[in-house]
């Protein structure tokens, strides 16, 4: 551990002559490279949709999307970010969603966040929901413990609920 008081004593230059064989240890890090190759690669930047892109159709990725123009179609994303100049008529879900512009239609989304220049007509069905004071939102919010899952949120969320009636 206090290996620096070793250093400055004149016997510091044998470890010195064991350094040249120090290129050995080189050789351990390359495991350790591999290591890295069965660690998760880092994440791509989120991909931008600029202001001036009308898109129609459904966007669909594992990735990150970043809207500031206009979509006539679903989105499908792990992180959603909806610019303020942003429209979007259509379903959205994905993981993370925070909405800064537009939205006609439903957002599903385990986060979702709605900022003060946010503008929502359809319904949120959340894990987790903010509201930030300004935002204007027209619909219905549902929570559901897996809201990206519409199939199966349904059915177990009314079937647990029958059985605790009964």
């Amino acid at each position: 551990m206090f290996s620096k008081s070793k250093i400055n004593e004149p016997a510091s230059k044998a470890p010195e002559a064991a350094k040249p064989a120090a290129p050995a240890t080189p050789a351990a890090p390359a495991p350790t490279e591999s290591k890295p190759s069965t660690a998760p690669k880092p994440k791509p930047p989120a991909s931008v949709l600029s202001s001036d892109l009308h898109i129609t159709g459904n966007i669909k990725t594992s990735g990150d999307i970043q809207v500031e123009g206009t979509v006539e179609g679903d989105i499908r994303a792990h992180l959603l970010t909806i610019g303020e100049s942003a429209t979007i008529k259509g379903e959205v879900t994905a993981d993370d969603v925070v909405i800064n512009g537009r939205i006609v239609g439903r957002v599903r989304g385990l986060k979702v966040r709605l900022t003060s220049t946010a503008r929502v007509e359809g319904d949120i069905i959340h894990k987790t929901i903010a509201i930030e004071s300004g935002a204007h939102f027209e619909g219905s919010v549902q929570r559901q413990d897996d809201p990206l899952n519409p199939g199966r949120s349904a059915k177990s969320g009314s079937n647990p609920a029958a059985e605790v009636k009964q």
